[in-house]
């Protein structure tokens, strides 16, 4: 089978048309689609009672309602059955992996193998549906404080809405497997990506009609092109740690040792996205609780005014928060993260070491002065993409329709490498050419 790259047709083209050429390649890209498909139909279904009027403004003022609306995939927006999203799963996953390397019984189960992983994941579901049910019923008491939701408050009523909202996330999750069986591309990560992608027409949209400044507007898409071209420099970035294997042959009655040398590739950004998450939540807190206690404007400010005022996004104290949070929840979960690989107990059980280290403890310090040498660039990395937003709109445009949602455009740009990969790989196991050089 020859290579497609032989032809005048440009690369990402031909190797489309040659994945479309495959009949199983073709139908995992059409079972996602159609997935997708289903997702933005679930997330156009409201439960009744909503005022989309008060909705609309109070999404407007609260800036948690957004963060929430990421995860959900626009579905937040329209506060339907799919409202929740995935979030609930995302923080039971969380949850989970910090438990690992804490309780002995979970940290035994995360090295069984297979079975042991699956065990994992069932607890992960599990937990999830009493933190949707939980959060399902703190968001319909907010909403219905701030007269978006009407209705009765009866037991009844308000048990049917927290179970269609933890029906909807447990929906997106079985969606979202799917897709990682049937499909291509991690299925959780998909719909996010898939409710952020449908937001940008409209985002734009609005940046157009808002203002006419057109010099503004093409630097802010400048610099939004710029962002991306860091992030995807920032999550492909590794440094290889040279790995080496010795072995045994028997020819006969002598024995030959023979060595192996391969790499381990330590991530720049081995903590990906969740710094953002962690931190925006911690630091947009304060200012979410004390709106509930603050005085109407017109009257005299309380307490709780002057902590919305010092945590909102237009104080400068607000971005500096958020930056150094970001640094330390980088390194943080970096940290967690590795132990549970354990990286030098592995290689030592599969024979191989570090040039020049001795294997055990040796290693392990090793690998852990490097993974927090490297960690110090990503964590300043993601500090500066958690503050872009500001810099970009404050100090350097005036198109403020325009919103750069740097966990937004992380996931964006995570999910379409890691996609890329995948299809990649399929089509070189069929000795086509793929998306990258």
């Amino acid at each position: 089978m020859q290579s497609s790259g032989q032809s005048g047709t440009p690369r990402f083209i031909q190797a489309m048309a040659d994945a479309f050429s495959l009949p199983d390649l073709r139908g995992r890209i059409l079972f996602t689609l159609l997935m997708l498909v289903i997702f933005r139909f679930v997330a156009h279904v409201p439960l009744p009672g909503v005022d989309p009027e008060a909705l609309r403004k109070l999404f407007q003022q609260n800036q948690l309602l957004g963060m929430l609306d990421l995860f959900s995939g626009g579905a937040m927006r329209n506060f339907s059955v799919a409202a929740m999203g995935v979030y609930p799963y995302i923080t039971s996953s969380i949850i989970v992996q910090l438990l690992v390397p804490v309780i002995p019984r979970l940290q035994a189960l995360s090295q069984e193998g297979e079975a042991g992983r699956h065990k994992v994941n069932m607890l992960t579901h599990w937990l999830t549906v009493p933190l949707a049910a939980l959060q399902g019923w703190g968001q319909l008491t907010i909403l219905r404080r701030t007269g978006v939701v009407l209705g009765s408050t009866d037991l009844l009523p308000t048990v049917a809405m927290v179970a269609s909202l933890v029906a909807g996330t447990i929906f997106l999750i079985w969606v979202g497997e799917r897709i990682t069986e049937r499909g291509i591309g991690n299925g959780v990560s998909i719909i996010i990506f898939g409710g952020i992608v449908s937001s940008l027409p409209q985002i734009v949209g609005q940046g157009l009609l808002v203002r006419e400044q057109l010099g503004s507007l093409v630097l802010f898409i400048l610099l939004a092109l710029l962002m991306v071209v860091g992030i995807v420099i920032f999550t492909q970035a590794a440094r290889h740690i040279p790995v080496q294997y010795a072995r045994s042959l028997f020819k006969g009655t002598r024995m030959y040792r023979q060595t192996g040398s391969t790499y381990i590739p330590l991530r720049v950004n081995t903590a990906g996205m969740i710094p953002l998450i962690f931190a925006m939540s911690i630091v947009i807190f304060p200012g979410t609780i004390a709106s509930y206690f603050a005085r109407a404007p017109g009257e005299d400010p309380n307490f709780a005014n002057r902590i919305m005022d010092l945590f909102s996004s237009g104080n400068v104290l607000y971005w500096l928060i958020y930056f150094i949070l970001v640094i330390a929840f980088t390194f943080f979960y970096t940290i967690v993260i590795f132990q549970q690989q354990n990286l030098a107990e592995t290689l030592q059980k599969q024979g191989g070491f570090v040039p020049g280290i001795r294997p055990g403890k040796p290693t392990t310090e090793y690998l852990n002065r490097v993974i927090s040498r490297i960690t110090w660039g990503g964590a300043l990395f993601l500090g500066l993409i958690a503050i872009s937003p500001y810099l970009v709109q404050r100090g350097v445009s005036n198109v403020q329709a325009l919103q750069l949602s740097s966990t937004g455009m992380l996931i964006v740009v995570g999910v379409v490498l890691d996609t890329m990969k995948q299809l990649e790989a399929q089509l070189l196991m069929r000795r086509y050419e793929g998306f990258i050089k």
